[in-house]
């Protein structure tokens, strides 16, 4: 539990440094302009095919009619463009979390431990196309997830808990994956994910529901979808910093339960007497070179003279 506490306090502090507020706007740029591109050309046809989809059935179109003599007549139109929001939340989360994972979290990884862990090996246990493929399946696996669990969200009690547990399970199979594969072998990164993976795992949870938060922004009100192209824009900020802060949260943990795994707790933070470390990592010795024999050292004071013999 210390650790968890110590890596989440960490992760927060690092999310205000330069180099990490730089590193959440590339991700972020692209979400934005690819999820604000898709709405361009598609939220029209979108609502209206959803719209004419809900109609068609007779069923459907009976219940609808019996909720607007209930909430008014502004139900059915506001209906469809929230169905076309909630479909496409899911696509958004993904979205953010591929975009952290495969353009942040190396940046992340590298910023941590060269302030960190500078004398942590790094064995490379897992290379760039084997992350991105890690990635790709855990998503699809996610996913289909999502899908089959689709009715149990309206179950009121299980909607608070199946999403966030299936985006917890993605961002801990993920990142975890990820923040490792310089710094640990196969066979460390086995061995630590299953020791650790009940706080993994945990991080990955919390980071689900912190992940959830953006959708509350179109749930407050059915006037947010007036304001829908600014709210996808925030949206995707959001989930692109939350995930950002998961990636440190899991990149502080992982790599100090690795050190502490190779026997090497005692590197962690650790600078060497004298020295500084500079921001790029090194470590700069402000103290003089020293010979093996002092050069400062005060010589002997000198003998008294001898004093003349008495006179007689």
């Amino acid at each position: 539990m210390k650790l968890l506490l110590d890596s989440f306090w960490r992760a927060g502090a690092y999310c205000l440094h330069p180099k990490v507020i730089a590193l959440s706007l590339l991700p972020l740029l692209i979400g934005v302009a690819l999820t604000l591109g898709l709405g361009w050309f598609y939220w029209e046809a979108a609502v209206a095919g959803v719209r004419a989809t809900l109609e068609g059935w007779s069923l459907v179109d009976a219940g609808l009619t019996w909720a607007e003599s209930l909430m008014g007549s502004s139900f059915r139109s506001v209906l469809a463009p929230l169905i076309v929001v909630a479909l496409a939340a899911p696509v958004i989360v993904v979205l953010s979390v591929l975009l952290v994972a495969w353009l942040m979290t190396p940046a992340i990884v590298n910023l941590v431990a060269m302030r960190r862990f500078p004398a942590l090996q790094r064995k490379q246990g897992a290379g760039w196309f084997t992350s991105i493929s890690w990635s790709l399946i855990c998503t699809v696996l996610a996913l289909l997830a999502l899908v089959i669990s689709v009715p149990l969200w309206f179950i009121p009690p299980l909607v608070l808990v199946v999403p966030p547990l299936i985006w917890g399970w993605l961002n801990y199979r993920v990142m975890s994956f990820d923040v490792l594969a310089a710094h640990a072998s196969a066979e460390e990164r086995r061995t630590l994910i299953h020791q650790h993976r009940a706080q993994l795992l945990g991080i990955g949870v919390v980071s689900g529901y912190l992940g959830a938060a953006p959708s509350l922004l179109w749930a407050a009100s059915a006037l947010t979808l007036v304001f829908a192209p600014l709210l996808i824009v925030v949206s995707v900020w959001l989930y692109t910093l939350v995930f950002g802060f998961s990636a440190l949260w899991f990149t502080h943990y992982a790599l100090s339960a690795l050190a502490v795994q190779r026997g090497q707790a005692d590197l962690v933070d650790r600078e060497p007497a004298g020295g500084q470390r500079a921001g790029n990592g090194e470590v700069i010795d402000l103290l003089p070179a020293t010979s093996s024999t002092p050069s400062s050292a005060a010589p002997p004071p000198a003998a008294a003279p001898a004093l003349p013999p008495p006179i007689a």
